[in-house]
This record gives C-alpha cells, structure tokens and sequence, in this order.
C-alpha cells in the first residue's frame, strides 16, 4: 500500500480500535535502559495516537505526526484532554519545525512506509545528543492460545484470500546507524497477548494491510470481507473469547553513545 491509503477514514477509525499494546513496548524500553523522564518527545507515523500516548507515560510533552490528515484528525480527537500531546501533518523524513528537537523518537509500524536514510539524516540534525529513537512494531501472528483452530483458518482460508502485501522487514545493523551518529542499544523480540471477542477480532482484522490492499486499491466491498469474517471464523471461537499472539521486534538506538550493554539478543 501506498502511504496515501492511510487517508481513509474506515482504516483510521480502525486504527483509533485497535489493541493498545504499544505501552507493553514502551515498558519493555524502560526495563532495558532504565530511562524515563523524557522532555519533549517524537512520535513519527503516529497513525491514530495509540503510539503517541504509550509515549507520553514517559515524556513530559509529545508531538505525534503522521503523512495522513485523517490519521491527524483522529488522533486529535482521541488525545484531546492531554494538553502534552499535540499532532501535526509530517514525514520522519522532513521533521516539521514545530516538533522542536526531541530526546526520545519513537516510530511503530511505521518504517516499512520511510525512506532510512533520509529518516536517519533528518535525526541526525534534529535529536539531542544522547537522545533514544526507538523503533518497534507488531501483528497478530497465525496463533492463538489453544486453538489449533485458529492456525488452520489462518493458513488454510484467511492467507489464501488475503496474501501479504510486499513489507521492507530487514533489521538494521550497527552499519546502517553509526554514520548518523547512532549506535545500536538493543534489539529485541516482541511477544504480546490479547483477548479478543468474535466481534472484536473481526473489526481488528479488517484494517489488516492484507485487507486494506483489497479494499482501497482493488475496489472490494468493505461488507462483504465483514461477513465472510465473520463467517469463517464463527467455528473458531465458538462462542468463546481467545488469546490472540501478536509477535514483532523492537530496536533502540542511541545517538552520540556506543552501545554500554552488549550481548543483547538479535532477532
């Protein structure tokens, strides 16, 4: 998908929805660096604000931005009785001048959508010295907690409609940093858990990227994935609510310090 399609009203509604487990990423930072107490905070490609408050339980005021106007507009809604969240139109790329000069960047699920280097160089001008960009991301995985059910419907139906769209998901290295003044911190795996209702899980998975192609690019009814959604996965949770496994990554980097912790796993 294009950038652009993020426009959509229905995907950011979606967005504002989903699952608020960005603060689980956000507690895990703290664990590794034992930082908090941030001054003025980066969120870039903030989507709907889910990002953008995990990140203020440690700053003292954030800037969210985000390429999409509608994505702004929802976020503003949502955040709009904290006073230290504010929201502007922008790209990680060209950092607006509003947002200051952060001391802790934060960008989740959104890198595949930013061009690294010009990320990296517009960091490099902007952050403070010593200042933590913390890059993380997760989806829903083909498991859910005992349901072999599930496994069979993600593999046998849900993949076979609804392929993966094309995601740039190489790590970055110490190489691809250190010219910008960055060092690797750590990098580690994600593994998070939610309970999902029938209904929840359905609204959840029709903002899916694999979704969205078929929607906003190729024309298809929006009402009629609904169903078969909910359809197919009736069998599945059968009346029941399940434990769905979300699985991704998350990189912290520092600028102007080499790393003072090393042995961190890879992914």
């Amino acid at each position: 998908m294009s950038d652009t399609s993020f426009d959509s009203a229905r995907i950011a509604q979606g967005y504002k929805n989903r699952p608020f487990l960005h603060g689980q990423a956000l507690e895990q930072f703290v664990r590794e660096t034992g930082k908090t107490g941030f001054r003025n905070g980066l969120d870039i490609g903030c989507g709907a604000g889910l990002s953008t408050r995990a990140l203020r339980t440690i700053c003292d005021r954030v800037t969210g931005i985000d390429v999409s106007e509608e994505m702004i507009r929802v976020a503003g809604e949502a955040c709009k009785n904290d006073p230290g969240i504010r929201f502007l139109v922008g790209r990680g790329e060209k950092i607006p001048g509003a947002a200051g000069n952060p001391d802790i960047v934060t960008a989740a699920g959104a890198i595949q959508w930013i061009d690294r280097e010009g990320l990296l160089e517009c960091l490099k001008n902007r952050m403070l010295p010593g200042g933590y960009l913390l890059i993380y991301d997760f989806s829903i995985s083909d498991r859910m907690e005992n349901c072999p059910q599930y496994t069979e419907w993600w593999e046998g139906q849900y993949l076979k409609r609804f392929p993966r769209p094309y995601r740039d998901e190489a790590v970055w290295t110490e190489k691809d940093v250190e010219k910008y003044g960055f060092a690797v911190q750590y990098q580690t795996p994600l593994k998070l858990r939610y309970e999902f209702s029938l209904e929840r899980f359905v609204e959840f998975m029709m903002i899916q990227s694999n979704v969205n192609v078929r929607i906003e690019e190729e024309g298809m009814d929006a009402d009629e994935i609904r169903s078969w959604f909910a359809d197919s996965l009736e069998p599945v949770f059968a009346g029941e609510n399940r434990v769905g496994i979300f699985r991704g990554y998350s990189w912290c980097f520092r600028k102007g310090f080499r790393c003072c912790a090393a042995g961190y796993p890879g992914l």
